[in-house]
């Protein structure tokens, strides 16, 4: 059913999904310019993801964490425990106080998704620099 409100034909819409469906399935950039890829945050990047700095704004312990170890893990890496996906942030070079938590948790529990996680390692205890008295 055409509209004729589109901008693209129908053969460049098909041409985008045919170019983004490497992308799409594989879950991370799928360049062969390394150079052209977006670069990791780093550990001693400031806190700019928040957005203005207002009274009374600022990231929960609970939000940080989810926000790190989803930089960190892809919808891939789920459900696993906590061996599986400690070797997963080992492989994306993952800050060391995000590995050092998974210790923490049960071997035998199972987590389906980031937010069970970051939950579990809020349950279980801060650790490393960014906890609710390291910022």
């Amino acid at each position: 059913m055409q509209r004729g409100s589109d901008r693209m034909s129908v053969h460049r819409d098909d041409e985008m999904k045919h170019e983004l469906q490497g992308l799409l399935r594989s879950g991370h950039p799928t360049r062969s310019e390394e150079w052209n890829d977006p670069e990791p945050a780093a550990e001693d990047d400031p806190d700019v993801m928040y957005g203005p700095v207002t009274p009374g704004r600022g990231p929960t312990y609970l939000e940080a964490l989810r926000l790190e170890l989803a930089r960190n893990l892809t919808r891939g890496s789920f459900p696993a425990g906590p061996r599986e996906l400690t070797r997963a942030l080992r492989r994306t070079n993952a800050p060391d106080a995000l590995v050092e938590g998974l210790d923490r948790l049960p071997h035998k529990a199972r987590y389906d998704n980031v937010q069970e996680l970051a939950v579990a390692l809020t349950e279980s205890g801060p650790s490393g620099p960014s906890g609710p008295s390291g910022k």
